[in-house]
């Protein structure tokens, strides 16, 4: 579909910051939801391969727009269609999964005009997704584990206010937990700012483009930048369909890159984009004995 294909355009260059606060090194996560032929949520979590799932996206809210979810051909939001998930969100977190959802993407139409407007997302969020109540949830009753930030577009501004609005909901019965995804090279022109709120990092994803000492060495720095003190996650394209440039061959994540950056007191993991691509390679199979 049209906006697969620029969402993957946009993970061109993308880095993946993810909280992983209270779980050990070595979890894989992987992003499900723009492909209607990676199978349903339940079946992507019933694999046994992922600790994380990111649902993607939430690519229209902000500037007085009605936010809405656009999962591909997993469901229709228009019709409420995306209740379904409810049971399948909730069979995950029964497993240990965490599901987060990604606020953003490479096409959609989002940004934030005021500080007052990132409130009033920040409170859409809280109400439709985390712990609130609302009577139009688009996931029904299931209650989310984190939101990611995702933003590819729009403005720069405000994405540290919608942090903030989001953090003080933690004094509510439900902590918040947030992930951003900046681009390369730091600071991100995005969500620069937010990078500064102990967000966690992920970092990678086709900003390889030959694998030897010197890009292992960037990788390992990469993971030690920003001063943050949780565990961070290094983010692959899952086959070399699902980028232009920068898939690393299994054996070579297993034989040299995960040695190295393993290494790191931030290393958590690995993030795989996508689902859908993963299930055509095995790419997580393969390497979850090593991450």
């Amino acid at each position: 579909m049209a906006i697969e294909s620029a969402i993957l355009l946009a993970f061109a260059t993308s880095v993946i910051l993810v909280l992983v606060t209270g779980i050990d090194a070595g979890d894989i996560a992987i992003y499900w939801g723009q492909n209607s032929d990676e199978g349903t949520l339940a079946e992507t979590c019933a694999t046994g391969s992922y600790d994380f799932v990111n649902l993607a996206f939430l690519p229209t809210f902000g500037n007085g727009q009605t936010p809405m979810i656009n999962l591909a051909g997993h469901c229709d939001p228009y019709s409420n269609g995306c209740t379904n998930l409810s049971s399948d969100i909730k069979s995950c977190q029964a497993q240990g999964i965490k599901v987060i959802l990604s606020l953003g993407g490479g096409a959609g139409s989002y940004f934030l005009a005021s500080s007052d407007d990132a409130r009033r997302v920040a409170a859409y969020l809280w109400n439709n997704f985390l712990g609130g109540q609302s009577a139009s949830r688009p996931f029904g009753d299931a209650i989310l584990d984190r939101i990611d930030f995702d933003i590819e577009g729009g403005t720069n501004q405000h994405w540290d206010d919608l942090a903030k609005y989001l953090s003080s909901y933690n004094q509510r019965s439900r902590k918040v937990y947030l992930t951003v995804a900046p681009q390369c090279p730091f600071p991100d022109a995005w969500v620069g700012v937010p990078l500064k709120l102990a967000f966690l990092t992920m970092f990678g994803y086709n900003s390889i483009t030959t694998l030897n000492a010197n890009t292992q060495m960037v990788i390992l720095q990469t993971l030690k930048m920003h001063g943050s003190n949780g565990l961070q996650m290094f983010l692959l394209p899952a086959s070399p369909e699902a980028t232009g440039s920068g898939f690393i061959p299994e054996s070579d994540l297993i034989s040299q890159v995960l040695p190295t950056i393993r290494g790191s007191a931030k290393y958590g993991g690995v993030m795989l984009w996508s689902r859908y691509y993963d299930d055509q390679t095995g790419y997580s199979s393969a390497i979850k004995n090593y991450v």
